[in-house]
C-alpha cells in the first residue's frame, strides 16, 4: 500500500511540474474547435504536432486541483492498471484526467470504456501519437468519444509562432471568390514569399523551435520512431517489413509526386504486390505519406493510389535536401494543407480536385491555364506571386485555411 501511494504521489508531482514549466502561449488551431464539455475526448496526431502542449494549455484554464496529467508511457503503467489509479485519484478529488501517449498502454481501450461508464462526473482527455493504435481500439469507444485529429502547423500558424502576427483563418470559398483583397491584407504585414520558403523547409512541426539547424535530423528520427514504435507494435510487423517501409519511403522521396507501378515496386523491394499496397496504406494512416486517389469514399488499401506524396514538404527537404524538386514540393504543400478540412482527390483535369467541384493546377508564376481551359470552377495555385486575381491564387494563401 505504501508503494502504491508513493508511486501515485510521484505521478501527481510530475503532473504539477509539467504545468509549472509550460511557457508555450501559442495555441494550435484545434484548441478552439474541440468541444471541451465532452466527457471523453480523443486527440490524435503525428509525433511532435503539439498534442501534449494542447492538453496542458487546457489544464491551465481548468480548476487545477481537480485536473491531473498522466503520461501512459510512464514505467508505472508497465505493472499497474489505469482503472485502479484513477479510482485512487478520484477519491482524492480529481475529476479531469489528461492522459497522454495512450497508445503505449496495453489496456487503454478497455480501461477508458470502463472509466467512462463508471465515473459519470469525470472527464477524460486522451491523446496518442499513433493514429493506427487508436483506430484499432476505437470500436468500443466510438459511441462515447469525441475524436479530433491535430495536423501539423499551417503556414498561418507558423507565422503566428515565428513572427507573433496573428491572421484569421480563411474559408476556401472566400479565398477563391475574393483572392486579391484577402491576400493583400496579409502581404501588407509580412514578407510572405520569404516566410513561405522557410515554412516549406522547417515550419510544419512546432519542435523546429528547438533548433532550425537540427530540425531535419530530428524530423527523420521522429519518422523512424513512427515506423518502429507506432506502426510496428499494433500491426505486429516483422523487422523485414519495417525495413521495407523505410526503403519504400526513400524510393518515393527521390521522385515524388510518385506515380506508382506497384508490380515494379514489389519486385524492387522483394515483397508481394499486396505487401506494397498494405505498407503504403500504413504509411498514409501514420501521416508519413499522402495517397492521392480518384475517390475518397469507401477505398480499400488494395486499390492502387494514382499518386503518392510525402505527407508534408519538410520531409522532402529532410530526406533529400540536395535533390528537392520544386514542383513536387508545391504539390505536396497544396495537398497537405487542403486535406485538413477538405476532400482532395485525383481529377480528370488539372492536378487536384477539391471537394466535389473545385479543380486546381499547381505551378510557378508563369504557369498557363491551358490544361484547365473550359473546366468550370478551375483555378491556378501559383508559387512566386504575392497577390491573386480572378482564377490565379497565390500558392501560399492555401496555408491560411486552418
Amino acid at each position: 500500500m505504501f508503494l502504491i501511494k508513493n508511486s501515485m504521489d510521484r505521478l501527481i508531482t510530475l503532473s504539477k511540474r509539467k504545468l509549472e514549466v509550460l511557457s508555450f502561449s501559442f495555441a494550435r488551431y484545434l484548441f478552439e474547435k474541440i468541444d471541451w464539455e465532452q466527457r471523453l475526448i480523443l486527440i490524435l496526431g503525428h509525433r511532435g504536432a503539439g498534442k501534449t502542449t494542447l492538453m496542458l494549455q487546457k489544464m491551465q484554464s481548468e480548476k487545477r486541483e481537480e485536473s491531473i496529467y498522466l503520461s501512459l508511457d510512464d514505467f508505472y503503467f508497465e505493472g499497474n492498471r489505469l482503472v485502479v489509479l484513477v479510482e485512487e485519484l478520484y477519491q482524492l478529488g480529481y475529476r479531469r484526467f489528461f492522459l497522454d501517449e495512450v497508445h503505449r498502454y496495453e489496456h487503454w481501450s478497455v480501461d477508458l470504456k470502463t472509466l467512462f461508464d463508471q465515473y459519470e462526473d469525470a472527464y477524460f482527455v486522451v491523446s496518442g501519437s499513433s493514429i493506427l493504435g487508436i483506430s484499432k481500439g476505437n470500436a468500443d469507444l466510438s459511441r462515447r468519444a469525441a475524436q479530433y485529429v491535430l495536423a501539423g502547423m499551417s503556414l498561418r500558424e507558423y507565422i503566428e509562432l515565428e513572427k507573433g502576427i496573428s491572421f484569421p483563418v480563411l474559408r476556401l470559398e472566400d479565398l477563391l471568390s475574393n483572392p486579391q483583397e484577402l491576400t493583400m491584407s496579409i502581404t501588407d504585414q509580412v514578407d510572405i514569399l520569404y516566410v513561405f520558403r522557410d515554412y516549406l523547409i522547417f515550419g510544419y512541426y512546432p519542435f523546429y523551435k528547438q533548433g532550425k539547424e537540427l530540425y531535419p535530423e530530428r524530423l527523420i528520427q521522429t519518422t523512424h520512431l513512427v515506423l518502429e514504435m507506432d506502426i510496428a507494435p499494433f500491426e505486429e510487423l516483422t523487422h523485414k517489413t519495417i525495413q521495407t517501409m523505410k526503403k519504400l519511403l526513400y524510393i518515393i522521396s527521390e521522385s515524388v509526386p510518385f506515380i506508382p507501378n506497384v508490380s515494379k515496386l514489389a519486385e524492387r523491394l522483394g515483397v508481394s504486390r499486396n505487401t506494397v499496397l498494405k505498407v503504403l496504406d500504413l504509411l498514409h494512416q501514420a501521416q508519413v505519406l499522402n495517397l492521392l486517389r480518384s475517390s475518397v469514399q469507401g477505398v480499400s488499401f488494395l486499390q492502387k493510389p494514382e499518386k503518392i506524396y510525402l505527407h508534408n514538404p519538410n520531409l522532402a527537404f529532410a530526406l533529400s535536401p540536395s535533390e528537392v524538386n520544386l514542383g513536387n514540393v508545391r504539390e505536396t504543400f497544396f495537398f497537405n494543407q487542403l486535406q485538413v478540412l477538405h476532400q482532395v482527390s485525383f481529377p480528370k483535369f488539372g492536378d487536384f480536385k477539391v471537394d466535389q467541384g473545385f479543380y486546381f493546377e499547381i505551378g510557378g508564376p508563369n504557369k498557363s491555364a491551358h490544361q484547365l481551359q473550359g473546366v468550370p470552377n478551375s483555378y491556378l495555385a501559383l508559387d512566386g506571386i504575392t497577390t491573386g486575381n480572378s482564377n490565379r491564387i497565390p500558392l501560399w494563401a492555401f496555408g491560411f485555411l486552418y
